[in-house]
């Protein structure tokens, strides 16, 4: 199985298409997360994200992401998690790197595959 993330912005406007996705796609949607990391600044900074099954044709599962544009107290949070619960789930929380710590973005979105492969939240590798 072929798995991506797909990049949204950094949640500002965004959050909100990603509320859509998440409403409009909920016989799709297995989990949402929220990952915690520290920018450069020291600041702790939010990405959300929500995976999706892959199409009833295609071998492809979707993981849309704002990435690391959200304060952490902040109501775009508060969108993402009331959505998420709309449909009766709850974001996983996880503290992850940094995409600045990593050469390239592509490496970042390969760890972050890794850690969800890991932890069972994503199928494995075929």
């Amino acid at each position: 199985m072929n798995q991506r993330f797909i990049e949204l912005g950094e949640g500002y406007g965004d959050i909100y298409e990603l509320r859509e996705l998440i409403t409009s796609n909920q016989q799709r949607f297995t989990y949402g997360f929220v990952f915690i990391s520290t920018n450069p600044q020291g600041q702790d900074v939010l990405s959300i994200a929500a995976a999706f099954k892959p199409a009833s044709e295609g071998n492809f599962m979707p993981i849309y992401i704002c990435r690391e544009g959200i304060p952490v107290d902040s109501k775009r949070l508060k969108v993402f998690e009331q959505a998420v619960a709309q449909i009766e789930h709850t974001p996983i929380k996880m503290e992850v790197k940094h995409s600045s710590v990593y050469a390239d973005r592509k490496f970042y979105y390969n760890h972050l595959i890794s850690v969800l492969r890991l932890n069972h939240y994503i199928p494995p590798m075929q």
